[in-house]
C-alpha cells in the first residue's frame, strides 16, 4: 500500500500554505544511463528518494530535483521498506545486496525489494531464497526499451516473483514503465531478459549485414530501409533502431549513449551460460556472442550496440 503524507508548500500569490500529496519513499541504488532517468520519474510521480550510488556527480543530479544521498545500501536499506536496484552485472548485485554495508544487513522485514539489473538467473534466485529467510519480498525485474524510453518512463518490466509482491510493486513500476508484465516466480524475469536480448543482439547483426550488401549491390540503405519496413524482413533494429548513419538517431549521434556494447556482450555471456546449463543449442546466440566480444576489444568497445554496423564495415573483422 503506498503510504502519503501531506508537505506544506507556501503560495506567494496567496499568502497561505497549500499541501501536496507526497507518497512513500523509495530506495534507489544504482544512478547509470538508465536509473538516473528511472528514479528522477519516481520524483516526478511524487515520491520521495534516498539513493546511493559510487558515482557522486550522479546522485547529486537526482539531489538537485530533491532526493537525499545515501553513503551506502545499508543506509538506504535503513531509512525506506521499498526499494529499486539497478545495477550492471551480477558481481555489483551481489555486492550491494550482501557486501559489506549491503542492503542485506540493514534491510527491514516485509520490505520490497525489487532488482531491475541484468543478471544470471542462477544469482536472481539465490538473492531470492534469503529473502524468502528473511521475510522481505523480492521481485527481479529487468526492463527493455533503452535510455530513450527510461527517460519518456516508457520502458517495459519483465517481472519475476510472487504475485503478492508484485501487486505491491506495480503502481509505481508504472511510474518508469508503459508495461508491466508478471512472468512468473523469482528467475522467470531475468530469463526473458536474455532471451530477448538474445534475439535483439541476432536481429541487429542481421540488420547490419543487410544493409551492408545492399550498399555493395548499388542500393540506397534508406530505400533499403524503408522496403524492409512495410515488407517480411522489418525488425526492431530496421525499423526503430537503424544501425546506419543517417537513418537511425542513435547511429547518427556517432553511436553515443544508448545501450553499451560490453553490456550486450555480458547479457549474451548470460544466455550462453543458461545454453550450456540447459543443453540447449543456440548457433545464432553463440555467433551473436562471439562478434560482440570481438568488437569489446575495439576502439567501439565504449559505443552503443548499434556500432555492430561500424565494425562490420571493415573487411578483417569479417571473419569471426
Amino acid at each position: 500500500m503506498l503510504l502519503r503524507r501531506l508537505v506544506p508548500v507556501f503560495c506567494a500569490s496567496h499568502q497561505f500554505r497549500a499541501y501536496s500529496v507526497t507518497k512513500e519513499r523509495i530506495g534507489f541504488i544504482g544512478i547509470g544511463n538508465m536509473g538516473t532517468h528511472m528514479a528522477a520519474n519516481l520524483i516526478k510521480s511524487g515520491h520521495s528518494l534516498i539513493v546511493h550510488d559510487k558515482d557522486s556527480a550522479a546522485v547529486e543530479k537526482l539531489v538537485a530535483l530533491g532526493a537525499k544521498a545515501a553513503t551506502d545500501p545499508a543506509t538506504v536499506a535503513m531509512e525506506t521498506s521499498t526499494i529499486v536496484t539497478m545495477l550492471p552485472s551480477s558481481p555489483h548485485v551481489l555486492d550491494v545486496y550482501r557486501g559489506a554495508n549491503g542492503i542485506m544487513s540493514t534491510v527491514k522485514h516485509n520490505s520490497l525489494v525489487i532488482d531491475s539489473s541484468t543478471i544470471d538467473p542462477a544469482v536472481t534466485k539465490d538473492i531470492a531464497s534469503e529473502a524468502l529467510d528473511k521475510k522481505i519480498a523480492y521481485l527481479d525485474a529487468p526492463v527493455s526499451g533503452g535510455v530513450a524510453k527510461a527517460r519518456d518512463g516508457q520502458l517495459t518490466f519483465i517481472v519475476g516473483g510472487s504475485k503478492e509482491a508484485f501487486s505491491r510493486a506495480k503502481p509505481f513500476l508504472g511510474h518508469m514503465g508503459a508495461n508491466v508484465i508478471h512472468c512468473g516466480d523469482n528467475g522467470c524475469g531475468q530469463a526473458v531478459k536474455i532471451c530477448n536480448n538474445m534475439m535483439l543482439a541476432i536481429s541487429m547483426i542481421g540488420t547490419s549485414e543487410v544493409l551492408h550488401l545492399g550498399i555493395k549491390l548499388g542500393l540506397d540503405p534508406k530505400l533499403l530501409t524503408d522496403v524492409l519496413n512495410v515488407s517480411t524482413g522489418r525488425t526492431y533494429c530496421s525499423e526503430l533502431y537503424n544501425p546506419c548513419p543517417g537513418i537511425g538517431p542513435i547511429a547518427t549521434n556517432n553511436y553515443e549513449g544508448g545501450f553499451g556494447v560490453k553490456l550486450m556482450a555480458k547479457d549474451l555471456g548470460l544466455a550462453q551460460d543458461a545454453a550450456t546449463n540447459y543443453k540447449q543449442a543456440i548457433p545464432l546466440g553463440s555467433t551473436a556472442h562471439q562478434l560482440y566480444r570481438l568488437i569489446s576489444q575495439s576502439e567501439l568497445a565504449e559505443l552503443d550496440f548499434s556500432s555492430a554496423f561500424k565494425f562490420l564495415q571493415e573487411p578483417d573483422n569479417c571473419h569471426y
